[in-house]
């Protein structure tokens, strides 16, 4: 039997519902974190944003030009130079929103740690599954006669995760503690 020379077409009807589901299911998961965060998280994550937009960089332009100048300029300052009342508050707020950014960013931390968990399970799921779809099309192979290609059994170990994670670990331990180039190491045999 000849085998077709033009793969058949595949339904294009369940691409678009796969991936559509798959946006929607994102999606949840980020309203539901969302939903879940504290209102105290909300009111930093507020406080951050603006403070990153070029509306308080011009809002901040336009106080600190309009303290020196009211400042200098006025026969009656309140703060004169070197302006010890104005580098108090400016200090103070950079204090507060030092404090809201470092806890938006903690949060922040805490979605992109459980996003690389849903990542690493789901990519160890599709590790798995590929290992069995390769053992199964090895197994087609070998009934049918077909030469396996070489380095299949290789791949179809099972994955060690400690070992990998300890290699992995190792690896970058070197590269951290190694005074030299990974260049280097490489042609001086380190």
């Amino acid at each position: 039997m000849k085998p077709p020379s033009v793969l058949p077409d595949a339904p294009q009807a369940s691409t678009p519902d796969v991936v559509a589901r798959n946006i929607r299911a994102v999606a949840e998961l980020t309203r539901r974190n969302a939903r879940a965060r504290s209102s105290a998280a909300q009111f930093c994550d507020r406080i951050t944003y603006s403070a990153g937009t070029t509306w308080s960089l011009i809002l901040h332009g336009t106080w600190f030009s309009s303290w020196v100048a009211v400042n200098t300029l006025s026969p009656w300052p309140f703060d004169p130079f070197p302006f010890s009342l104005l580098t108090s508050l400016v200090s103070l707020e950079a204090i507060f929103l030092t404090l809201f950014v470092l806890s938006s960013q903690n949060r922040m931390t805490q979605d992109s740690d459980q996003r690389a968990q849903l990542d690493l399970q789901v990519n160890l799921l599709a590790e798995q599954e590929m290992t069995l779809v390769l053992r199964m099309l090895r197994d087609l192979c070998e009934r049918s006669e077909v030469p396996v290609p070489d380095g299949l059994d290789d791949v179809l170990r099972d994955v060690d995760i400690e070992q990998v994670a300890a290699t992995v670990a190792e690896e970058l331990s070197d590269e951290m503690t190694s005074p030299q180039p990974p260049e280097a190491r490489e042609t001086s045999g380190v």
